[in-house]
């Protein structure tokens, strides 16, 4: 090992090694309770606990056995793959970069939001789509599902058969199964949802 420079007058200390540097802290029993270890692999330091501190005395990164913290202002990922959490995830916001979209995915399995006082999603300026590729679910167990909107449409109900000897008009009434299904039927004088109940079938 080499040992080069001076801490005094402003110059740089080198350590330098064909193999790797180590520091130890000891206890009075001379074990090592912290140690750094910078090698040709990489570097590991081992301690009950790390921290790394801003010049102005803010905690910006910490972490041991029971938690990480992270203490700046934002934490961004620069993977392609985003953040991968096993577990799960606690967090009082999610928010997307300007201009960039948010996206939530379970590419194998569910995907899970939960809170005792209600979620709320707001597209300030632009729309919000929901899909799936089987059942769509709005479920409410003590209130009601309410639709605010200036036009409520459901433009793939659908659509029962009409008699030929009736005029046929652009007109439809919204029929609904025993099953809670959606069909339309051609408007007559009376209800024509009955005559199109194959549909429920």
């Amino acid at each position: 090992m080499e040992l080069d420079g001076a801490a005094s007058g402003g110059s740089p200390l080198y350590l330098q090694s064909d193999r790797n540097v180590t520091l130890n802290i000891l206890n009075q029993d001379m074990k090592p309770v912290t140690q750094l270890v910078t090698a040709a692999e990489g570097i590991q330091a081992r301690g009950n606990s790390l921290e790394v501190m801003s010049n102005a005395g803010k905690l910006l990164f910490s972490a041991n056995e029971k938690e990480v913290v992270v203490g700046a202002d934002r934490l961004r990922v620069l993977g392609a793959e985003g953040a991968v959490f096993p577990a799960s995830l606690e967090t009082p916001h999610v928010k997307a970069e300007p201009f960039h979209h948010l996206r939530l995915e379970s590419p194998t399995r569910t995907l899970i939001m939960e809170a005792p006082k209600g979620i709320e999603i707001n597209a300030e300026a632009g729309s919000l789509e929901a899909s799936c590729r089987t059942d769509l679910r709005l479920d409410s167990t003590d209130g009601e599902i309410q639709l605010k909107a200036a036009n409520v449409k459901l433009p793939q109900l659908p659509r029962g058969s009409y008699s030929a000897s009736v005029p046929r008009q652009n007109v439809f009434e919204i029929c609904v199964c025993a099953s809670g299904k959606l069909f339309l039927s051609q408007a007559g004088s009376e209800s024509t949802c009955q005559t199109n109940n194959n549909i429920c079938l």
